[in-house]
């Protein structure tokens, strides 16, 4: 395109901006008795809409940033209105947990859960403590409500627990009034099952009530005696042999820990713990075994 045919570099932009140029330098060289009523006459007429826009284009972004602020705030307190009950909850449990500290007095280790050593293994976690704070293997981990698993491995920093849920996991049980004995084990490797325990091997005469809260019996010198286990629902079906099943509802699922303690070897084996745990002797279940 030719150069003449731009209009931006035309002769007569070029003289109004010349002329402009000018305008300028006189009205700034003008005495300012002269200068301020043109200024204002110009600001009431000509630059009267343009001021005006100017103004509404401040409030306009006034009210955008307010309207950011007020949405920021609104989004943070429905964020933490989300995590409140959970915050709650942990806040309670681990009160709980220095409760049972203080009941226990000595011979634990508290350790924070820190995730799955597999993410398609649900039934063990990782703890952090290990070697280097006293931690061996089969060490009984407990939460403020009952039993949570035992140690299976141990590394210097951390320790592999293995929970209830897990296929491996037995306990010597006993009823808290020490009417009934049994094994407590997991009631399935897979399912809503893997969730629930078993009470093995009740005497084919003794009945055990729903309610009734399971611990720890101390046989074996692994578990003291007195860690609670869980709460009888009911049989786990049809009965064979001579012993008797009945299923139980655990204490404590392994998803809800966030912090755990960990019993050392300190603990004499024969030592009873059904003092450090409050939980009352019969407990309802909340819902019934699964068929």
């Amino acid at each position: 395109m030719p150069l003449g045919a731009d209009r931006y570099a035309s002769r007569a932009d070029t003289l109004l901006f010349l002329g402009c140029v000018g305008l300028s330098v006189a009205a700034m060289s003008l005495p300012d008795t002269w200068r301020d009523p043109i200024a204002q006459g110009l600001r009431q007429t000509v630059l009267a809409p343009f001021l005006a826009l100017q103004q509404q284009t401040g409030l306009l972004a006034a009210a955008r940033a307010h309207y950011d602020a007020v949405v920021a705030q609104r989004d943070s307190a429905a964020l933490a209105a989300t995590f409140l009950p959970e915050l709650r909850n942990e806040n309670v449990r681990l009160r709980s947990l220095l409760g049972l500290g203080t009941r226990l007095g000595w011979g634990y280790v508290p350790a924070e859960v820190l995730h799955q050593p597999e993410p398609t293994n649900p039934l063990t976690f990782i703890v952090s403590a290990g070697r280097q704070k006293g931690i061996r293997p089969l060490s009984a981990v407990v939460s403020a409500e009952g039993l949570v698993g035992i140690v299976a491995s141990v590394d210097a920093q951390t320790s592999v627990v293995l929970t209830w849920a897990h296929p491996e996991f037995r306990a010597s049980a006993v009823a808290r009034d020490g009417s009934v004995v049994g094994i407590a084990a997991p009631h399935g490797a897979e399912g809503p099952r893997v969730w629930l325990l078993e009470l093995q091997g009740v005497l084919y005469r003794q009945q055990v009530p729903a309610g009734t809260v399971i611990v720890t019996s101390g046989l074996g010198g692994v578990f003291p005696r007195g860690i609670p286990i869980g709460v009888v629902i009911g049989p786990a079906g049809e009965e064979k042999g001579w012993g008797r099943t009945y299923l139980v509802r655990p204490m404590i699922h392994p998803a809800e820990l966030s912090h755990v303690m960990i019993l050392t070897s300190t603990r004499p084996a024969g030592s009873d713990l059904r003092n450090a745990f409050t939980v009352p002797d019969s407990t309802l279940p909340n819902e019934a075994p699964p068929r």
